[in-house]
């Protein structure tokens, strides 16, 4: 899928799950229990174990759009990619990653804390930009990064919950990520996949009722 077709299919979706634990048959549940509640858009991260198979799993399931997460050299872009990701995500800048997104044809989100950042993964070529985390900055941070740089497409995640998600939209972000809010640990542990899905039906509620992306 090409970059801009991804920005645009996010843009209209405004959130994505993202899973991260230590089994892979918790993963594919608990993502299902996600993808039932109503996201189309969800990412695995590398951590997880048999992260490429669930990768390859959900990417041949229609109207989902799948992607990698904690992506942090080149050769992990192009296996994420061979197996059907179509986003890649870092928790960092790292310009060879970026540079290896563009190549594949795919976006690429880099995680970035600080207006260099963010500003840093704009000019490197990432059409979105991860603000991560984002404990310690929020929404304040987010309007005041965007006021000179309009142009950014901020993502926040790991932070963002059903309190405060409307408040982030209302700062401009482009859209957002639910990690833990979505996939609480205890939760995933204890395999109470109708809590998953209840979850994100709620979190996909407050994100509907949050103001529309800023466009620029």
């Amino acid at each position: 899928m090409e970059p801009e077709n991804f920005v645009r299919l996010l843009e209209e979706e405004r959130a994505s799950a993202i899973i991260r634990t230590d089994s892979q048959q918790a993963a594919a549940q608990a993502m299902e229990a996600a993808v039932r509640g109503g996201f189309r858009i969800v990412e695995f991260t590398l951590t997880v174990p048999g992260a490429y198979e669930l990768i390859a799993d959900f990417a041949r399931k229609p109207d989902i759009l799948v992607g990698a997460g904690t992506v942090l050299r080149p050769s992990e872009a192009r296996d994420a990619v061979r197996a059907g990701a179509c986003f890649l995500v870092s928790p960092v800048v790292d310009e060879k990653v970026i540079a290896e997104a563009r190549s594949l044809g795919v976006a690429s989100m880099p995680g970035a804390h600080t207006p260099t950042e963010l500003w840093r993964a704009h000019e490197l070529g990432a059409p979105l930009q991860k603000l991560f985390p984002a404990h310690g900055t929020g929404p304040a941070f987010v309007r005041s990064t965007l006021a000179p740089m309009p142009f950014l497409r901020i993502v926040p995640t790991n932070g963002v919950d059903a309190s405060n998600v409307s408040a982030y939209f209302e700062a401009g972000v482009f859209a957002v990520g639910f990690p833990a809010p979505l996939f609480p640990p205890d939760d995933v542990r204890a395999a109470r996949w109708d809590r998953i899905e209840q979850n994100a039906r709620d979190l996909l509620a407050a994100v509907r009722a949050s103001p529309a992306p800023r466009r620029v």
